[in-house]
């Protein structure tokens, strides 16, 4: 029962009768209620549901022991399992988009608008999945005098840009879980919104200043650089057994065509010959009569001698498609359908893996370890220390996509927060960058300053980007960025596909499309359309903290059509053919459907609890609200 008002409420001094019924709750409802439901960010305790060690008997123990191994080794196991189908994953998406990416970077006049050089760099990197591959093209154009270094620097920024879809298509495949999706894709567009700020920022600049370029050149011509030793073989050497058993491939076919190489357009990019020998020999061949060479004349034909080069195959290669006579297309269909399975059986087996492993006391180490920062005043340095450890941790793997593709499931199922995670994937574009310099640093010497300075470019890039994005709290605007998606994917996961699709494809494609028609089309279009984008974000922050500002008209976007301001149409459209998918062709959906049932029961069920069923307690809320206003 409601509890009777006391002399000094105000019901009581005006005279009112009728008091306020609160609904009743249901002590169950109270029991039930989980701390961390308001707010999905969050990190999940861990719980540890078995017994505790000091419980078990001998043979307990022994097998816990013998339990916890097995499930370390099978870790490990999948980690070089998923590490190798990323590999087999960019080298199937060179199969198939490899020469298309060579084409692309054939048309100089297009790599001379900035622009059209930033998205060529993002598509190219997205085909090949591999933003060292695209970088050595660019360093070979450069090094051939085809590009000059500062027409190769925007390419370098779209590199950096399409490395990040490795990772955000990895976060994908936790889409079974709401709350995991939600901390998943946070965690890996993270790196997107960062690197995509950064050059809303940096590229004008560097077309306006050449500001980069100049820095390097200082750099380049301050210092007597001396050529090195490559980058150190640490993570290849692991892998290269089993992806070399599988293809390998003649990166040189997409660099020749890049170049204009007119033998490399009919070249396969698969490798048949593992080991070749190269012979010179002369050979006779007629001249006319004004050779330079020692020539002679016989009959009444002028010969001369020249040496030729010959290649000669000794040794087949071993993987499993040195003897197949399909094509590139459909070998590199083939490896991506096979990839992508292996890649995604792989990070479910993992996350399990590691929601067993992670319990209790471990897990109680290992998030404080990760997530704690160190006492005041020194706070501030734990971010950088994180910086320095993704830094690290990618050298050694000489992979940014394997380093922030292997952390974004530990950021999904809560071992690793958001804020950690941004640091760290701060400090993977700083280590990808670092072996770049390495391997620059092992090239001839007619092109070591020129490719030095591109790796320094891209460098100094990164660090411009930190510095622009991470210092200062209220300038990481990328965490505030992704969390903004995380929360919209989560409720909307078909928008995942949608943003993939727009950032790393259709926005480039249309962007390179315009480029191509010329810069006063890219002009014309673009302005409308960033000039109305700048309004829309300006009246939707002044809606959400000044309305009292803003035209009575522009409080809310009620005027407009609801398809244009609300994803609950779209979102009825797309169950709607997920329900015909569901009950036709797929059981993948039967369990996401199976799923969101479940949970809408729990918060039917919920719901339910929260009032008895007694007539007198099922007030509208509104009269209650007006009630209490008028107690006060």
């Amino acid at each position: 029962m409601a509890p009777s008002p006391k002399s000094g409420d105000p019901q009581t001094s005006t005279g009112e009768k009728d008091s306020v019924v609160l609904p009743a709750y249901s002590h169950m409802d109270l029991l039930d209620k989980d701390p961390n439901e308001d707010d999905p960010w969050n990190l999940p305790e861990l719980q540890d549901t078995g017994l505790k060690w000091s419980e078990l008997d001998t043979k307990g123990k022994v097998m816990r022991v013998l339990t916890s191994i097995a499930k370390f080794i099978a870790l490990v196991g999948l980690l070089y399992m998923f590490v190798c189908s990323l590999d087999v994953l960019s080298s199937a998406f060179q199969l198939v988009g490899g020469k298309a990416a060579g084409d692309i970077f054939q048309d100089n006049a297009v790599l001379s608008n900035p622009v059209a050089g930033l998205v060529i760099g993002v598509l190219v990197t997205v085909l090949v999945q591999s933003s060292s591959t695209s970088s050595s093209i660019v360093v070979s154009m450069v090094s051939s005098g085809l590009l000059e270094v500062q027409s190769a620097v925007p390419v370098i920024m779209g590199a950096n840009i399409g490395t990040s879809v490795t990772n955000t298509i990895v976060a994908m495949m936790q889409a079974g879980d709401r709350n995991e999706f939600r901390r998943a894709f946070a965690g890996a567009t993270v790196h997107d919104f960062f690197n995509w700020l950064s050059v809303l920022i940096l590229l004008p600049l560097e077309a306006a200043t050449g500001v980069l370029y100049t820095l390097t050149k200082l750099v380049i011509d301050s210092f007597n650089i001396q050529g090195g030793d490559n980058a150190p073989d640490l993570l290849n050497v692991i892998t290269d057994p089993l992806t070399n058993s599988i293809i390998e491939l003649d990166k040189s076919v997409i660099s020749g065509i890049a170049t204009g190489d007119p033998a490399a357009r009919n070249k396969s990019l698969i490798k048949f010959w593992c080991k070749t020998e190269k012979l010179v020999t002369l050979e006779n061949i007629t001249s006319d009569a004004n050779c330079t060479n020692p020539c002679w004349e016989e009959g009444n034909q002028t010969w001369t001698q020249i040496n030729v080069t010959t290649s000669i195959n000794l040794e087949r290669c071993k993987h499993i498609f040195a003897y197949s006579d399909l094509p590139d297309l459909a070998v590199g269909l083939i490896l991506l359908a096979l990839s992508l399975l292996v890649l995604c059986t792989c990070l479910i087996l993992i996350v399990k893996l590691l929601n067993s492993m992670l319990k209790g006391q471990v897990a109680v180490v290992i998030k404080k370890v990760l997530n704690t920062d160190f006492p005041f005043p020194f706070g501030w340095v734990t971010g950088y220390i994180a910086i320095l450890v993704g830094a690290g941790m990618t050298f050694i793997v000489q992979s940014s996509s394997v380093f922030t593709s292997a952390i974004t499931p530990l950021v999904g199922i809560g071992v690793i927060s958001l804020e950690r995670a941004y640091p760290l994937t701060l400090g993977s574009n700083i280590g990808t960058t670092t072996t770049a310099i390495l391997a620059a640093m092992a090239s001839p010497g007619e092109t070591l300053a020129n490719s030095l300075q591109i790796a320094l470019c891209h460098f100094f890039f990164n660090i411009a980007g930190i510095l622009l994005w991470y210092p200062i709290p209220f300038t990481r605007i990328p965490i505030r960025l992704a969390r903004a998606l995380g929360n919209r994917t989560a409720k909307y996961r078909w928008f995942a596909a949608i943003y993939l699709l727009i950032c790393f494809l259709l926005l480039p494609l249309t962007i390179l499309g315009l480029s191509i028609a010329g810069w006063q089309v890219l002009v014309g279009v673009a302005v409308p359309i960033v000039t109305l984008a700048i309004f829309v974000i300006i009246v939707n922050l002044m809606q959400k903290h000044c309305p009292r500002f803003l035209l009575s008209g522009l409080r809310n976007w009620d005027f407009l059509p609801r398809p244009l301001h609300s994803m609950a149409p779209w979102d009825h459209v797309v169950t709607s053919g997920m329900d015909f998918c569901a009950t036709r062709c797929c059981c993948c959906c039967k369990c996401c459907q199976k799923n969101d049932d479940e949970e809408e029961g729990r918060k039917e069920r919920r719901n339910s609890l929260e009032m008895y069923d007694n007539p007198a307690l099922t007030k509208d809320d509104e009269t209650q609200e007006e009630t209490k206003g008028n107690a006060k």
